[in-house]
């Protein structure tokens, strides 16, 4: 039997989720290594998975919030 979780608890859990993200992508030394290509290519696959998971286990309710994450993410994470 599947149990669902409370709409509020899953919003915590990603604002949890998005606050450990901006801190570890503030760290200089994170961020030089997250600025080439190949973070890139790898980032990008990374975020495709991760937001078509979230999106999946949340029945596409957040799908918004979700594309957002990934799109600020993207942002911060290789050199385009």
């Amino acid at each position: 039997m599947r149990h669902s979780r409370p709409e509020q608890e899953i919003t915590m859990d990603f604002n949890d989720i998005t606050k450990k993200a901006q801190a570890f992508l503030a760290d200089d030394k994170v961020a030089d290594a997250l600025k080439s290509e190949k973070a890139e290519e790898i980032s990008d696959k990374l975020l495709d998975g991760v937001a078509g998971a979230a999106q999946k286990a949340t029945g596409s309710k957040f799908d918004d919030k979700i594309e957002g994450a990934r799109k600020q993410a993207d942002k911060a994470v290789g050199n385009e």
